[in-house]
């Protein structure tokens, strides 16, 4: 592709971008925004974001000193640009594939890359701290983070820029307004304002004058508010006056000379600064500017015509059969309403949000909220479902313990990218959430192993009268039937789907498939446990009884998780047997497929034979090996 960007392909560091002359700017933004096409529609990936700040992501580069200079992407989502204007480019093909770049900023890989993020809101604290650092340590060095309207929605954010501006640190935040949900549209006098307000006469003028003031600090006060409603009243930004930010904008986030000035002007001004920037989400590519949402995260995809390469039609998602379920208890309990922090599409609510828009409630990236507002709603009659990400639930866990489980209220919560998840890594890997969860009382824990199982255990959830926490994993089921009228299941009961001897699998949730490919050959008992919480203690200690070797499978860290709550019943009522725990291993899973995540960690049926089989030999019990049957995760 060199001859489709000739300029883009001579930029292998920022150090070659900043020795551009300005006007060829507007070329490689127009190379780069090509570019990224090319590479996401191969690779898939984060694409609308990234389209939406080519044209800033080049200007931070081109008056920054960059990796000296610290720049901290909020998210990074919109953080492609930068990896391929930073040595990465032609790794782009391998992007969120094993073995290749990851799709969010990430320290190790690069060190333009200041901080790893991949959970939202994060950027602005970060930035605090390493202004902090550089005054502490005496180094002249510009502080940058760059976060999205949506990302501010976060309380995380706002706490940061209360901090910041009582720390008074040189620290430039740059709000990438993708929505106009914060200002109204971009105008040539306002961005003519922000030029002016940005500029030396005017930052002169600005700090003389407090220090003038500095003997009379009821005129200083005086002032001071004058200029920040004089400033609100033309430009919006009173609320980050407010919090002790020097706020220029909004401006153009596409206009590259614009930026440049802009950006050089609020290089000298100290403290903290805040530059609202507009951009258009999707920019360039008309596909993605018509559907923003769509072209978010996408798929591989036809480059010329948009069209998204989906794979054939086959079992439904585990997503899509909580939504299913939703929409069918919504029509038959008018008590239900629906939660999500900024997860709509990705936690199957669409068609509840559209059937039931006065009962859905999307609180954007405040995860601590949603749990504390569905626990509200419960102490007054409603039934409250939070649709959450397993990774994401980690940000809300004192809710979780304090405002639902403690009151014993009637929360349920679905908990979709339960284990690992693929492309998004280790950032998004719901490794945790069984053993964080377990040790809180008041709280029923079930893990679903097929399609028809998850139906009936959302409504076993939703029909218990307290908190109720089900746990499923991203992609589709094992093909099982789903039959909408089974009913409940009884609480704390597993099933036995196999019997065996000598070695009894106790498999919980998406291992259920693994287990029962690797039982054939090994001539195992398999268990599907059904719950975490509680256990199924009868079954646990019949089968103790009757085989040498109890093995528990879960797609969870074993430190703390299910295999640990099996232990825990053994060792107290006194049963001795050999037990082994396989699990997601004490380390982070880096991004790939997920059945090629599930082999790294020894959690295909393939591993589990290997590992249960040399545990079988060890003992003396091993039996004549068997092909293994095709896998069924």
């Amino acid at each position: 592709m060199p001859h489709r960007h000739p300029l883009l392909h001579s930029i292998d560091s920022p150090a070659d971008l900043r020795a551009l002359a300005e006007p060829q700017l507007q070329q490689l933004a127009g190379e780069l925004r090509s570019f990224l096409i090319d590479c996401v529609s191969q690779t898939g990936g984060h694409l609308a974001a990234g389209l939406g700040v080519v044209e800033l992501t080049i200007a931070l580069h081109y008056c920054f000193d960059t990796p000296h200079d610290r720049l901290v992407w909020d998210v990074g989502h919109q953080a492609y640009p930068h990896k391929i204007l930073t040595g990465r480019r032609a790794q782009m093909c391998s992007l969120r594939q094993e073995g290749g770049l990851s799709g969010f900023p990430k320290r190790s890989e690069s060190p333009y890359d200041s901080f790893g993020v991949g959970h939202s809101s994060t950027s602005i604290s970060a930035a605090v701290g390493m202004a902090f650092a550089a005054r502490q340590h005496g180094e002249r060095r510009q502080v940058v983070a760059v976060i999205g309207d949506g990302a501010l929605s976060g309380g995380m954010a706002f706490e940061a820029l209360n901090h910041a501006g009582a720390l008074d640190v040189d620290l430039m935040v740059v709000l990438n307004d993708n929505k106009m949900s914060i200002s109204p549209p971009v105008g040539a006098i306002s961005n003519h304002l922000s030029r002016l307000l940005s500029g030396k006469l005017y930052t002169t003028v600005r700090e003389g004058g407090k220090s003038a003031l500095k003997a009379m600090p009821q005129l200083r006060e005086f002032v001071g508010r004058w200029e920040e409603h004089m400033k609100g009243m033309v430009m919006g930004g009173t609320l980050f006056e407010e919090l002790g930010f020097n706020y220029i904008g909004p401006i153009d986030g596409h206009d590259i000379p614009g930026l440049i000035r802009t950006l050089r002007n609020m290089r000298g001004i100290p403290g903290p600064r805040l530059l609202h920037v507009v951009t258009q989400k999707g920019r360039g590519y008309e596909p993605a500017e018509g559907e923003p949402v769509t072209y978010h995260g996408v798929t591989p995809f036809d480059r010329h015509t948009g069209r998204l390469h989906k794979g054939q039609p086959g079992t439904p998602s585990y997503t899509q059969i909580f939504g299913s379920w939703l929409c069918d208890t919504a029509e038959a309990d008018p008590r239900l309403v629906a939660i999500t922090p900024a997860m709509c599409e990705g936690s199957g609510l669409t068609a509840f949000a559209k059937r039931y828009p006065e009962r859905f409630f999307d609180v954007g990236i405040a995860e601590q909220h949603a749990v504390t507002l569905a626990a509200g709603m419960a102490c007054d009659g409603l039934k409250p479902v939070v649709a959450i990400y397993s990774s994401f639930l980690q940000r809300a866990y004192d809710q979780l313990i304090h405002d639902v489980c403690l009151q014993d209220l009637d929360v349920t919560f679905a908990v979709d990218r339960g284990g690992l998840v693929g492309a998004d890594g280790a950032t998004h890997a719901g490794s945790f959430d069984l053993s964080f969860a377990r040790p809180i009382p008041n709280l029923l824990i079930l893990a679903p192993s097929d399609e028809n199982e998850c139906r009936a255990m959302l409504r076993t959830a939703y029909e218990y009268p307290g908190p109720a926490l089900v746990r499923y994993p991203r992609g589709s089921g094992r093909g099982v039937a789903i039959d909408p009228a089974t009913p409940a299941l009884p609480i704390g009961r597993g099933r036995l789907l196999r019997e065996g001897r000598h070695c009894a699998m106790l498999a919980f949730g998406s291992l259920v498939g693994p287990a029962l490919a690797a039982a054939d050959g090994l001539d195992a008992t398999v268990a599907d446990m059904r719950f975490v919480k509680p256990l199924d203690e009868d079954l646990i200690l019949d089968l103790a009884q009757g085989h040498d070797l109890l093995v528990t499978l879960e797609e969870n860290a074993i430190a703390g998780g299910a295999g640990s709550a099996v232990s825990e019943l053994l060792s107290e009522r006194g049963v001795l047997v050999r037990c082994i725990h396989l699990g997601l291993p004490d380390r982070n899973v880096e991004h790939a497929e997920q059945p090629a995540q599930l082999a790294m960690c020894g959690l295909d049926a393939a591993g589990i034979t290997a590992r249960v089989h040399a545990e079988l030999e060890r003992l003396g019990l091993a039996p004549a090996p068997r092909p293994i049957a095709a896998a069924t995760a």
